[in-house]
């Protein structure tokens, strides 16, 4: 049975659609404020030809090997969808030696977490004359396991991107919250993000290159808390696709 159908994807994400719409009620914010990336980390390139024709626009992967297999394929597969806004999102770890690709392939990379990935990243930029805006990645659990510069060295990252990398333009912020069984408790660490976002916008107001609204916080077990808590992105695999 084929799982990567435009109907089986569509129920899902109306089901989705409606939880984020109730989230963006009760916290006061416009259902238009929130943008979903499908993420299709481990699923083939007919999930996303099938989500876009379910109404998806942006797609999300993990590893720059795997979008370098399937993105190529995209313009093939479906010939108008870069003009009608497909767009492509790295939201896994980025490798600098893995940014030259990155910078040709992605529309946003949301895990800009250091001053050597912003230099290579910059260099490549430069290079194709390109310019690529990018996400700081930032570890408010604190967790080992998890990338990311930690919040008291985001602004010294962000004023490095600003000073030294013309080509990138700081969109805004990404974390991951850990993963915990109660939605509900992973409320603190995306509040965190939030303020954080908040001061660095106060703190950087009017510089070239920094826009600094967005904030991709929020997977399928905790998106909705997520919204509530002020998340413009919200990154969905699971609860889209199922699992792999």
């Amino acid at each position: 049975m084929n799982i990567y159908t435009p109907e089986a994807i569509g129920e899902r994400l109306r089901e989705i659609s409606e939880r984020i719409a109730a989230a963006c009620e009760r916290s006061g914010r416009e259902l238009g404020e929130v943008r979903i990336v499908a993420v299709t980390k481990t699923h083939p390139i007919e999930a996303i030809v099938a989500a876009w024709n379910a109404g998806l626009r942006e797609f999300g992967e993990n590893r720059v090997q795997e979008a370098a297999k399937k993105f190529p394929l995209v313009p093939t597969l479906l010939p108008h969808a870069r003009e009608h806004g497909c767009k492509f999102h790295l939201i896994g770890h980025l490798q600098t030696n893995k940014a030259k690709q990155a910078v040709a392939l992605f529309d946003l990379i949301h895990s800009v977490d250091s001053t050597k990935l912003a230099d290579e990243l910059e260099k490549y930029a430069a290079r194709l004359e390109h310019g690529v805006p990018v996400l700081v990645q930032v570890n408010v659990s604190g967790e080992e396991t998890k990338s990311g510069i930690s919040p008291e060295n985001t602004a010294g990252l962000v004023a490095h991107l600003l000073e030294h990398c013309p080509h990138l333009t700081v969109e805004g912020y990404m974390t991951m919250a850990p993963f915990l069984e109660n939605p509900e408790e992973t409320r603190p660490y995306f509040r965190q993000l939030r303020e954080i976002r908040d001061r660095m916008g106060r703190e950087f107001a009017g510089a070239k290159n920094y826009r600094g609204k967005e904030l991709s916080m929020g997977m399928t077990n905790d998106y909705v808390v997520a919204v509530e808590e002020g998340a413009t992105i919200v990154r969905i695999g699971t609860a889209l696709f199922g699992s792999r």
